[in-house]
């Protein structure tokens, strides 16, 4: 799956959530995205157009990057 942004990606199918990790490094889940839509995304070659076409802004969306709410590690103890 070589994109220019799109480093990877799973899909869990119960919950509806489409889990994409940036080449930055950022990770974000893809809520309710329905799974005729993911098929769609991961037949095209060309993923990260397709995905900013169907997907980015069209689902709501949070971000779950690795150590992002870890803020509290020097906080008072």
């Amino acid at each position: 799956m070589p994109s220019a942004v799109i480093a990877a990606y799973e899909y869990e199918v119960s919950s509806e959530t489409l889990t994409i990790r940036y080449h930055s490094g950022k990770v974000y889940n893809y809520l309710k995205v329905p799974e005729k839509v993911f098929r769609k995304m991961r037949s095209t070659m060309v993923k990260g157009i397709w995905f900013n076409r169907h997907i980015k802004g069209k689902y709501p969306f949070e971000e779950v990057t690795p150590g992002i709410r870890q803020n509290k590690l020097f906080g008072p103890g």
